[in-house]
């Protein structure tokens, strides 16, 4: 577009919270490019920027003006906007000065419902820089920010103070207010390198302009690459290997504008700690990247990153090993002073911490955690002893030194203390696994009696926190319900346990002593499960409808509701699969309508079609049954899709609501036997063509 130009909007600011800084960055483009969507201004690509202490978005191509329009209003029918003598009536008059016209000027347009008054009113753009100043204030004011602030004397509120506003249509200013501040072409750099002022002179020499004067990389992904190839490049220097987080790596890009890398080292007597002491307390306290030999094991190496380009950089590094050390230091003495104690001489204190008042202390959690993993491990033939023994000991490291300073460690420093107190491998292993998986990704227990141990730990917190009238609402979710539900079905799903889930909640909601409506919460726990087995579904590659079929005849096993739910998706695959599919929607609404429908046939069928489906459906209810024992659904509905045949023919040539009660009642016999052979895996009439 030959009149199109960039635009670049800059805000300078105090440093933004790392935390929020990609959000900020990505609503501000959206908004933009929402807010230039509905003024119908056309734009080709755009880019946003973010670094602590400045968002900017570049839109390129943007046009300079709305397009012209032309605006066709139709007014009164002719017939009414004129007397018998010609002479306009009022609605005629009133439609042209709604349109700033006369009478004379009005066209005549005809349709199929006869002749109409119009006007055609030409419409001219507006042009972009009339535009784009209200479009960006409406972003900024709809920014997710939790808390705005104020600052000075200023009534503005933002989520930092800001001190610049930057806002150019090709090499044009546009002068307006932005947050009280006036918007120029000047820019500043890097708070201690390049705080000069900075003349930006086109959009698209923004980059360029601030790195090589301002000291500053503008993009939040250049960042990322420069950090991570900085931090890989340091730990290659001292042999090693650079332990990357993706949440650390974006949190460093966040905090600095220019990143420069510095090495440090620790003393090696705290590699004796476990690893993932030593990483948590590098990543979470100190924002290093921890350095690993080829092996995976730490070595006594960090990684951090300064914003500014040090003449001294020894210094910044001794200065960081000076402040690491003490942590690393408290950390040592955690470990010795926590292995002082064994795990199980810690249980009486879980006594004295409340889970939920209404549910008791972690304590008695612990307790019933117990009894219902022994209920789960028998159902599925395992030996209970190991996951009541993980039950008991599952939340006492919660009260050790180290998980109460660290409390990402929970679990896993139960296993490391579970292992030096000589407990079997099994049982350290399920202690750790309890919290698995940890998140949406994340893997789940990998050891039969931590998969036990976590469903057990997830049903008990669920329904207990149901019971207790506390149940999520929009997005209010404190303990975590949805991921609970989700996590226990996950590590039944995945891990392919034959797990009997709505036994599980009963026997979980059997448990609780204080007083509760039983049967209600269990109508509140079941749905709420079943919403976040569709949402898994879902996200799956299953749709709505499949899911839908099986849900139908309520499936109380999650992994067995998997199973029939890929029949289904392979059944609807099928030449026959919408054929049949009606013609059970058919039966579903011919057995619904009517007032008695008998489970036998007693008597003859008359007509071939109605004779040859009985005979077929017999033959397929004995081919079926072996399948449907071996729970191989997908070859049970292959075989009942040769069905079609004979159902296509009855429905064509049999009436099955005829005079003769008798011959009827048979026919309806025949449709039950017919839908009861597909109900035994799934509601197929669900299924949409």
């Amino acid at each position: 577009m030959s009149d199109a130009q960039h635009l670049l909007f800059e805000l300078g600011c105090e440093e933004l919270p790392p935390a929020s800084l990609l959000k900020l960055s990505h609503a501000l483009l959206e908004g933009i490019k929402l807010g230039l969507t509905e003024a119908e201004l056309s734009f080709g690509a755009c880019i946003a920027y973010a670094t602590p202490r400045r968002l900017a978005v570049l839109i390129k191509d943007l046009a300079s003006a709305q397009v012209d329009k032309s605006i066709e209003k139709r007014g009164p029918a002719v017939k009414a906007a004129f007397n018998d003598e010609g002479e306009p009536t009022k609605a005629c008059q009133g439609f042209a000065r709604s349109c700033g016209t006369t009478v004379d000027q009005l066209k005549r347009i005809q349709t199929e419902k006869g002749e109409w008054l119009a006007f055609t009113q030409e419409i001219k753009g507006q042009a972009s820089d009339q535009l784009i100043p209200d479009i960006i204030r409406k972003s900024i004011h709809q920014l997710p920010i939790a808390k705005r602030m104020r600052w000075g004397a200023s009534t503005v509120e933002f989520v930092r103070p800001v001190h610049w506003a930057v806002l150019i249509y090709g090499t044009t200013v546009i002068n307006t207010e932005i947050l009280g501040l006036t918007t120029s072409n000047i820019s500043y750099g890097h708070r201690f390198h390049a705080p000069e002022a900075i003349t930006i002179t086109a959009p698209e020499s923004y980059e360029a302009a601030l790195l090589a004067q301002g000291k500053v990389i503008p993009s939040f992904e250049q960042r990322m690459q420069i950090i991570r190839d900085a931090a890989n490049s340091a730990a290659t220097a001292v042999g090693g290997i650079a332990h990357i987080d993706e949440d650390l790596l974006a949190e460093i890009a966040a905090l600095n504008e220019f990143p420069v890398p510095i090495t440090g080292n620790f003393d090696t007597r705290y590699l004796a700690l476990p690893a993932e002491v030593l990483i948590t307390t590098m990543q979470i306290n100190q924002k290093y990247f921890p350095v690993k030999n080829a092996d995976g094991e730490l070595l006594a190496h960090f990684i951090t990153f300064s914003n500014i380009e040090s003449k001294n950089p020894l210094s910044i590094q001794q200065g960081n090993e000076r402040v690491v050390m003490p942590r690393l230091a408290d950390a040592e003495f955690f470990w010795n002073q926590d292995r002082k104690l064994r795990l199980e001489e810690r249980t009486e204190q879980l006594n004295s911490i409340i889970f939920q008042k209404k549910l008791g202390s972690l304590a008695d959690k612990s307790k019933r955690v117990a009894k219902l993993a022994e209920f789960i491990a028998q159902s599925i033939n395992i030996d209970p002893d190991p996951a009541i023994r993980a039950a008991k000991l599952a939340k006492t490291d919660l009260v050790t030194h180290m998980v109460e300073e660290f409390g990402s460690l929970q679990g896993l420093m139960g296993r490391y203390y579970a292992t030096a107190d000589g407990e079997s491998a099994e049982v350290a292993q399920a202690i750790e696994e309890q919290y698995y998986p940890k998140g949406a990704g994340s893997t789940t227990a990998m050891s039969s009696t931590g998969q036990v141990l976590s469903i057990a730990e997830k049903i008990d917190t669920l329904t207990g926190i149901f019971s207790a009238g506390l149940i999520p609402s929009g997005d209010k979710d404190p303990y975590a319900l949805r991921r609970a539900a989700l996590g226990a079905l996950r590590t039944i799903i995945e891990n392919k346990l034959n797990i009997n889930l709505i036994d599980c909640v009963d026997f979980a909601l059997n448990q609780f002593t204080h007083e509760f409506d039983l049967d209600k919460t269990r109508e509140l726990v079941i749905p709420f499960i079943f919403e976040r087995h569709k949402g898994y579904c879902l996200d799956h590659g299953f749709t709505a409808d499949e899911f839908e079929a099986v849900f139908a005849i309520l499936p109380t096993h999650p992994y067995d509701f998997q199973r029939r739910l890929q029949a289904v998706q392979s059944f609807r695959n099928l030449a026959e699969a919408e054929s049949l599919a009606a013609a059970n929607k058919r039966i579903s609404n011919i057995l619904r309508k009517s007032d008695n429908n008998p489970a036998e046939i007693i008597g003859k069928l008359i007509e071939p079609a109605e004779i040859a489906l009985l005979a077929s459906a017999e033959q397929a209810e004995q081919d079926v049954a072996p399948l449907l024992a071996d729970k191989d659904y997908q070859a049970a509905l292959n075989r009942l899709a040769g069905l079609r045949a004979e159902v296509d023919r009855f429905f064509d040539e049999v009436m099955v609501m005829c005079e003769d009660l008798d011959l009827r009642a048979n026919r309806l016999a025949l449709l039950t036997k017919l839908s009861k052979l597909f109900l035994q895996i799934a509601d197929i009439s669900k299924l949409q063509s």
